[in-house]
């Protein structure tokens, strides 16, 4: 199963849009399971107090774990750049995740990293704190990552990437799913 996750719980953000873009795209290329999942649903899931509990996680939490991360052998994470790195609440999602069944979850799974930004490195220090991080976890991370710059400028008035940023999605999903 190919997880398509969405890194920021900005509500209506231009990160959740390109994924939601990717998840239509990856469905007319994979014969692959795909799901999608927005933290901009998930973070309010996330209990601080009871997070790091372990087999006594929240149940929601333990829900989504069990309906999209550890099924997912393939990762494409979206991370829209925050002070120069990834989201605050990406980092507390994957701690939660990594609480129960820590192997299970991103040990020896692929993702592929895609940064949003409204500046012009697309996230790039972020992608490479991300891939850090999951390289811990022992996680392989596609070597090309796609940073994605200038979002406002990238996104049409039908909240659809243009031309390029299309053509660059696709090379990188081809490149990531053969």
């Amino acid at each position: 199963m190919i997880l398509i996750l969405s890194g920021t719980n900005r509500k209506g953000s231009n990160t959740r849009k390109i994924a939601e873009y990717i998840y239509k795209s990856i469905t007319d290329i994979s014969s692959e399971e795909v799901k999608f999942l927005s933290l901009e649903d998930v973070s309010a899931s996330i209990n601080l107090a009871n997070m790091y509990s372990g087999d006594d996680m929240p149940q929601a939490l333990v829900d989504i774990q069990e309906e999209y991360v550890l099924p997912a052998n393939k990762m494409i994470i979206l991370s829209p750049e925050y002070n120069g790195s990834f989201a605050g609440v990406l980092k507390l999602f994957i701690d939660a995740m990594s609480m129960r069944k820590y192997a299970e979850n991103f040990r020896g799974k692929s993702s592929a990293l895609i940064g949003i930004a409204s500046g012009r490195a697309g996230n790039l220090r972020g992608l490479e704190h991300l891939t850090g991080l999951l390289n811990y976890l022992g996680m392989h991370v596609h070597p090309s990552k796609l940073p994605i710059s200038s979002i406002e400028k990238v996104l049409g008035d039908n909240d659809t990437p243009d031309e390029s940023t299309q053509k660059a999605i696709m090379d990188l999903l081809n490149a990531y799913l053969k």
